[in-house]
């Protein structure tokens, strides 16, 4: 049961910034890029563990901050247990702070669940954290096997979430 996410690939908000690290997570948004734009949520012969779409749209970002001059990376996760941010063992985290110590922002590519993960780890850092997609609900899918050994989600429906209050959050939503 993923979260439906919205994504957003322009963030004026990010302008008074020197560098922003991206932090993908890549379960939910993801699921919700495959859904959103009716593409394989996995390629396995093509990608393996990555979805295309999702893919596509963390490259926009990074090209759009980069075109306003801003130094720009992808926090990048190379291993299956590592891919779902709220789940990140402690040494993840730690991984994550020594690298953002080197930004002036952090923008979570994920759900609040994410977000506040991300929060916590960073609270010794002095950098920004912004969420950089808005959490709709939670999506009930079918997950499809087509070939060659790709899997597809069909969305059923979205579940509608109540959202917190943004001014009680510690982290800001772009």
């Amino acid at each position: 049961m993923p979260i439906y996410l919205k994504e957003k690939d322009d963030f004026p908000e990010l302008a008074r910034f020197n560098s922003v690290l991206l932090v993908p997570c890549r379960f939910c948004p993801a699921a919700s890029m495959a859904v959103t734009k009716k593409k394989p949520y996995f390629e396995f012969l093509r990608r393996f563990l990555k979805t295309g779409s999702y893919e596509q749209l963390l490259n926009s970002i990074k090209s759009n901050l980069r075109k306003k001059g801003i130094k720009t990376d992808i926090f990048r996760s190379r291993w299956p247990h590592q891919f779902v941010v709220c789940m990140w063992t402690t040494m993840r985290r730690r991984k994550l702070l020594r690298r953002a110590r080197n930004y002036d922002a952090v923008v979570v590519m994920g759900c609040e669940a994410a977000v506040q993960t991300i929060y916590d780890a960073l609270e010794p850092a002095s950098c920004k954290v912004f969420q950089g997609m808005r959490s709709e609900g939670i999506m009930a899918i079918k997950p499809t096997l087509g070939m060659p050994a790709n899997i597809s989600i069909e969305l059923d429906k979205i579940i509608p979430l109540v959202h917190p209050d943004a001014k009680k959050l510690p982290w800001a939503i772009l």
